[in-house]
């Protein structure tokens, strides 16, 4: 759970660094509201680190298995 934790510390921390960058050339000294797709962004990368923390091995179980069954071109 630590490394979860870590990896998500980290993606905040360069979500906010883009932010300051993209005001910086803006030349917009106010902050504002947060745009939508930081916040699709940041969702979808939460959803994905807690499912790959929580099923994981489950997940490369079934991939293993789908990529198995796969047969050649005939």
């Amino acid at each position: 759970m630590t490394d979860t934790r870590s990896m998500t510390a980290r993606l905040l921390g360069l979500v906010q660094q883009l932010g300051h960058r993209g005001r910086a050339r803006l030349g917009a000294p106010d902050r504002g509201d947060v745009p939508g797709w930081v916040l699709i962004t940041l969702m979808t990368a939460g959803l994905v680190t807690v499912l790959w923390a929580l099923a994981g091995d489950q997940l490369q179980t079934m991939f293993t298995q789908a990529m198995a069954s796969v047969t050649g071109p005939r």
